[in-house]
């Protein structure tokens, strides 16, 4: 498993890391490229929970850059200005929004032509969905960040019955530690059913 560990200050006693798996290895490997980025700049997006503002807090923190996060829900005139500055310095900008850019319905739609045109031209990344394996590393790290300890045969029931996302995951995790917490028992099979039910609705029931 391959994880980046976040240099941040933290009131938890486990700091935040980001787990790199095959939703997002090739938006990390750009990361660590920026100099190969067109006009200094690129646009990261993803679904949420996916890492998106994490990476950019490491991108800042690692030094390879600016960040802004949130992109999509700024003011545009404050974005393309974070532009015209990446340009002048060329030092590597990266732009974090929820949505990809385009047209349609959940789109991120830039109204300012000029910047609209500028972005047109940065490197996208985009966090897809964890395959398997990822789904299996987020659930481990979530639950160590957790102190939640998982018998290995819990990842083996729990990964093909999870909703494929990283937000997913998240929810997952923290229903079996509150039900851990609730029962006052370690999670066991009838937790982490129960888990699944709670969070997919009741769906999971019998599998």
């Amino acid at each position: 498993m391959r994880q980046i560990p976040l240099p941040l200050s933290t009131a938890s006693d486990s700091p935040p890391r980001i787990v790199v798996g095959n939703a997002n290895a090739h938006a990390v490997d750009a990361l660590l490229e920026p100099g190969q980025w067109p006009f200094h700049t690129a646009i990261l997006s993803g679904p949420a929970r996916a890492g998106k503002s994490l990476l950019a807090r490491w991108f800042v923190e690692a030094g390879h850059g600016d960040a802004l996060d949130d992109a999509d829900r700024m003011e545009e005139d404050a974005v393309f200005h974070a532009w015209n500055r990446a340009q002048e310095s060329r030092r590597p900008l990266l732009i974090v929004s929820s949505h990809r850019r385009g047209e349609g319905e959940g789109r991120w739609q830039v109204a300012l032509p000029d910047l609209r045109s500028r972005l047109g031209a940065a490197l996208e990344l985009e966090i897809d969905a964890p395959d398997e394996a990822m789904m299996a590393d987020l659930i481990d790290v979530h639950a160590q960040m957790r102190g939640l300890v998982l018998d290995p045969a819990a990842i083996d029931y729990l990964v093909p019955r999870a909703e494929r996302s990283h937000l997913g995951v998240e929810r997952l995790v923290a229903a079996i530690d509150r039900l851990s917490l609730e029962r006052k028992q370690p999670p066991t099979l009838a937790i982490w059913r129960d888990a699944l039910e709670e969070v997919k609705g009741g769906d999971s029931k019998g599998t």
